[in-house]
């Protein structure tokens, strides 16, 4: 599973492909009577303010880490198995790629707690205009997905609070034989 994990997330486009067609996957076992070739453009289109984002959350991540993609998908994996770097760099590498991740989920509780909102109006919406068998998939689906945004959500903010303080980064702490160069 590490191998296939490794595979997909080395391939930006193949994650983009999988996401729109399990969407539209999702979208059709919604609202069966819609051509799949129309669902499919639609949410390929949809997609492209999400891929603008994650273009470039990866260019910032690089550059923090101060290498390629191979260097991030390291240190991410090494962040998944909690392994703390011993090499003066690449500490100085993770501290940094935790430290952006931390700082860009600061406000996550706020959007959680709006997404739920978003959700809830979009079910009574559903309901309102698209009848009782509708309602019930979107809300099957919106609670199985909300449920595990917010699990995941959780499970990698206290991975990165944990790694964060094995590398003893509270802001004011240096590591011992580093430069204050940076």
């Amino acid at each position: 599973m590490e191998k296939l994990s490794g595979f997909v997330a080395e391939r930006f486009w193949l994650q983009l492909v999988l996401s729109v067609l399990c969407a539209s996957a999702v979208i059709m076992l919604i609202s069966p009577g819609e051509s799949p070739a129309a669902v499919l453009l639609r949410v390929a289109v949809s997609s492209v303010g999400g891929v603008i984002v994650l273009v470039g959350v990866r260019r910032r991540e690089r550059r923090a880490v101060g290498g390629s993609t191979a260097n991030v998908l390291s240190l991410d994996r090494k962040l998944r198995t909690g392994e703390v770097p011993t090499e003066p760099g690449e500490r100085r590498a993770m501290r940094d790629l935790v430290e952006q991740r931390l700082h860009r989920t600061r406000h996550r509780v706020t959007a959680t707690v709006f997404l739920v909102l978003l959700c809830a109006s979009v079910v009574v919406m559903t309901a309102v205009t698209s009848g009782l068998r509708g309602a019930v998939g979107i809300t099957l689906f919106l609670v199985i997905f909300v449920g595990w945004l917010i699990g995941n959500g959780s499970v990698q903010d206290r991975r990165l609070r944990r790694m964060r303080d094995a590398l003893g980064t509270s802001g004011t702490q240096r590591e011992p034989g580093l430069s204050d160069e940076r």
